[in-house]
């Protein structure tokens, strides 16, 4: 099982498929790379080298007690990138994984970096304050945190067979293997990495890290997104970056990596060799 050891002895698990142009994955929480392996296998049938890791305290990568912030995965990224000494590299950043990619790039330049794509991305701010008078309550989320502290795999049980996916949609058909790989993934990482890194998604504003990023960005969202409200992200991300693209799914949901994989496979592959 491939790993690496990070500069403050953090053991990050990846996988690392194929050869060609590298596309890195950051997946969201408080799941595993596991949850873009459509999107790994697609890339690597179209000639190009795959790598994803399992964020700190996620999945199979060490469950360190601290570190669950956005500088933390950043920095995570960045050793891995440097490790395998990627270049030209093209990112996919899925809801919370699409904060560690804009941080990543705010903070390590793009130097490295040809592209990103954003899915269904936490950004830029989605806690209410003074200058987000839309986003969400912080009452909200302090609950959210109780709740999954007090009983995680119910939460996340909720969470997949509704919003998620939006199987509470009038009419949806509910995928029972998409909700047991989600289950499984969550129970796979560590309960601390998953409850604090809440705060890292939710609380982080990524606004300068946005500003700061100059190379093509694909701001995809769904518009029907229960999790993160399409209206309050995907339109100001994309205003914010110098060459931001926004790609609007008519009736999606937050995963819809998983739930549409050949539409957004598609869209990404269209994106990276334009």
């Amino acid at each position: 099982m491939p790993t690496i050891t990070t500069g403050d002895g953090t053991e990050i698990f990846y996988k690392d498929w194929g050869t060609g142009q590298p596309v890195v994955l950051s997946h969201g929480w408080p799941v595993t790379s596991d949850d873009l392996d459509a999107q790994a296998m697609f890339f690597v049938e179209h000639g190009y080298r795959i790598v994803a890791h399992d964020r700190r305290g996620h999945g199979r990568s060490a469950q360190v007690a601290d570190g669950h912030d956005m500088d933390h995965y950043a920095d995570d990224l960045a050793a891995l990138i440097g490790h395998l000494d990627l270049r030209d590299v093209l990112h996919v950043g899925h809801s919370a994984g699409a904060g560690e990619v804009v941080r990543y790039l705010a903070r390590h330049g793009e130097s490295r970096v040809a592209k990103a794509a954003i899915l269904a991305g936490a950004l830029p701010l989605i806690v209410r304050t003074e200058a987000n008078p839309d986003g969400l309550p912080k009452a909200i989320l302090d609950e959210t945190q109780r709740r999954f502290a007090a009983n995680r795999g119910q939460v996340l049980l909720d969470n997949a067979t509704g919003p998620l996916y939006n199987f509470n949609r009038p009419g949806a058909e509910k995928s029972e293997a998409l909700i047991r790989s989600t289950w499984r993934q969550v129970m796979m990482g560590g309960i601390k990495a998953q409850h604090d890194s809440i705060v890292a998604w939710s609380q982080t504003d990524f606004t300068e890290d946005l500003q700061k990023i100059t190379v093509p960005v694909l701001v995809a969202h769904g518009d029907d997104d229960q999790i993160v409200p399409y209206a309050t992200s995907a339109p100001r991300t994309a205003k914010l970056l110098r060459n931001g693209t926004l790609k609007t799914y008519p009736g999606l949901s937050h995963g819809m990596p998983q739930t549409h994989p050949e539409l957004i496979n598609a869209d990404l592959l269209e994106f990276f060799r334009r």
